[in-house]
């Protein structure tokens, strides 16, 4: 507001705009509604002076405090008070701005607002307080007794609960341009009701026939709930200004009251009050509805676009009347128009038949046991597609424990499963390329060698028969050099399909490296083994010899029988010395391990 003057200029006009003010606004009210103890019915002078506090920078403060001071003890001697208690009140009323500044900055950690619940107590708080202390050091220095007290506790106290919102909102308004912003339609809206406000409390005090005080109080409810907290208090100002000028000039029903001057005040200073905290707070809550309202609507804007992003809907069972609910992105999942009407039936029936029956399980036991529940299934869609859903809720129940609602979320979840499809089949494929040996479609070593373990863990264990034949082509670097590599690779290729064509379904053939071979024979007694072992050395030189096209090979083969060895390793070598015993005695044998 000044931030363009210098600090001195600066002090000097808020030390101006305090003393003019608090003097007018002084001078007025006691002019207006003297009581009998010399104190006004209401003090608006500490509501404005409270509010130019709120709304000056703090190194303005001094000068403002000083101009309070002179103003008031102006107005208090021109309305005929005493010297001395012309002191002690104006000291008690910059004791109460001192006191609510303070405890409004503990308070409200920012600047305070009237829009807010939690600030609207605040202040209410602080300026009771700030009225206490005040009523206390004035009847203590003036030497007065309770009723003083009262009398002057409620004058300070409406004084600023009725003047300090209206301007500090009105100025902050003015500062922010919000009054430029406004629309016309609503200004006019405003004035008129104000204005209409107005009319009704001169309508209501002016004459003392009928008992209509109670129009005023529709007035500025009216207010604050079309125009918010600043109608509120507004529509309260106007109220308090027209009612105490008509009171104190002798109208309307108050004035009318027989009873003493004293006792009048008390009844005005307590109808303002009962209208004061019945419109101020009701303004407060429906400011914080409106904000509620406006979160609540965007957090479902928020939650209808996070759920068509993610291909999320939610739905909910009522128990009781047995229907459903759909979200628009739970009928988009189902290949449904938002709004068409389904059932709770229908909704089951989407699902495929094998899995509509683990839904329904899943769902029953949900809600026999009142546990969070959570399935997957293929639902078919209106246009005949199949899709993955997934979904996950809880049960909603009532005071007494009784189940009342299913509450869920549906997600299609089909890209998910082929992704996971995809992923799986490119492991798996993945894994044969790791295992197999890509020359003859057997197992590697590593694989081979691993399986091995599995088998030499099951004879250990439980005393299953396991034997191991290694063999390898005879001669193989002879067929190399003679008749070159490729020959050479096809020759490997044609001794494994001979040997695993002679294996039964339990045993397994692996190449472990070059032209050498394991046979693993489960379940294969010695002599089992020997049988299988010899099979596959003459199905390999019976069918090489067989093909004109390839040279002749032979395998040379050594079996060893699982014999309490202690790993794998132990009993490849024995059959590894009896490989070497069948090379060493002409090749195209099988020897037996010692």
């Amino acid at each position: 507001m000044t931030q363009s003057l210098s600090p001195r200029v600066e002090a000097v006009f808020w030390f101006l705009l305090t003393a003019t003010g608090y003097f007018l606004l002084a001078s007025l009210s006691l002019h207006a509604t003297k009581g009998a103890d010399n104190i006004a019915a209401i003090w608006p002078a500490s509501g404005y002076f409270l509010a130019l506090l709120l709304l000056m920078p703090v190194h303005a403060r001094v000068a403002a405090f000083a101009g309070a001071t002179v103003a008031s003890l102006a107005a208090n001697m021109l309305g005929g008070t005493p010297l001395w208690t012309c002191l002690a009140f104006t000291f008690a009323n910059a004791t109460e701005a001192a006191v609510a500044l303070w405890m409004l900055r503990r308070r409200e950690r920012g600047e305070l607002s009237f829009m807010m619940p939690r600030s609207v107590v605040n202040f209410c708080v602080a300026v009771l307080a700030a009225s206490v202390v005040s009523a206390v050091l004035a009847s203590a220095l003036a030497g007065t007794g309770p009723s003083f007290f009262l009398s002057w506790l409620t004058t300070v106290l409406l004084g600023m609960l009725i003047v300090t919102p209206p301007i500090v909102m009105l100025a902050r308004m003015i500062g922010a341009k919000a009054l430029g912003n406004t629309p016309m339609m609503r200004k006019a809206e405003a004035t008129a009701i104000l204005a209409a406000a107005g009319l009704v409390t001169i309508l209501s005090f002016s004459q003392s026939q009928f008992p209509i005080t109670f129009l005023p109080c529709i007035a500025v409810v009216a207010a604050a709930y079309r125009l918010g907290p600043f109608g509120a208090a507004a529509g309260m100002l106007i109220v308090a200004i027209i009612a105490s000028l008509l009171t104190g000039q002798g109208h309307g029903p108050i004035a009318a009251i027989e009873d003493a001057q004293k006792v009048r005040i008390f009844f005005l200073q307590f109808y303002l009050l009962a209208l004061l905290f019945t419109t101020l707070p009701l303004a407060s809550l429906l400011i914080g509805r409106e904000r509620l309202s406006r979160r609540l609507e965007q957090s479902n804007r928020w939650l209808l676009q996070a759920e068509a992003a993610a291909l999320v809907g939610h739905w909910r069972v009522d128990l009781v009347a047995w229907t459903i609910q759909w979200s628009d992105q739970a009928y988009r999942i189902h290949g449904l128009d938002p709004g068409v009407p389904v059932d709770v039936h229908y909704s089951v029936k989407q699902y495929v038949a094998e899995d509509g029956a683990a839904v329904r399980k899943v769902l029953e036991e949900a809600v026999r046991t009142g546990q969070p529940f959570e399935y997957q299934g293929r639902i078919r869609r209106a246009d005949g597609e199949i899709r993955h859903v997934k979904s996950h809720g809880s049960i909603e129940t009532n005071r007494s424990g009784q189940p009342v609602g299913i509450f869920g979320t549906v997600q299609d979840v089909t890209e998910t499963v082929e992704n996971a499809r995809i992923l799986e089949a490119a492991r798996s494929a993945a894994e044969r390329v790791a295992n197999t040996d890509m020359l003859t479609g057997l197992p590697n070593r590593r694989h081979t060698l691993a399986f091995l373990e599995k088998a030499l863990l099951g004879a250990r264990d439980h005393g299953a028969p396991l034997a191991v034949a290694i063999f390898d082509i005879d001669h193989f670097k002879r067929i190399n050099d003679s008749h070159g590599h490729a020959a050479g690779d096809e020759v490997i290729r044609r001794v494994s399909q001979r040997a695993k064509a002679a294996l039964r379904e339990e045993d397994m053939l692996g190449r472990i490296g070059g032209e050498e071979f394991v046979c693993i024979l489960q379940r294969s007694s010695a002599q089992a083994a020997e049988i299988v072992a010899e099979r596959v050395r003459k199905a390999v030189e019976t069918g090489t010899a067989a093909d004109p096209d390839l040279p002749g090979a032979t395998i040379s083969v050594g079996l060893a029988v699982y014999d309490g060895e202690a790993d794998i390793e132990e009993l490849l070598h024995r059959a590894d010395q009896a490989l070497y015993a069948a090379k060493r005695e002409g090749r195209n044998r099988l020897r037996m391990a010692a």
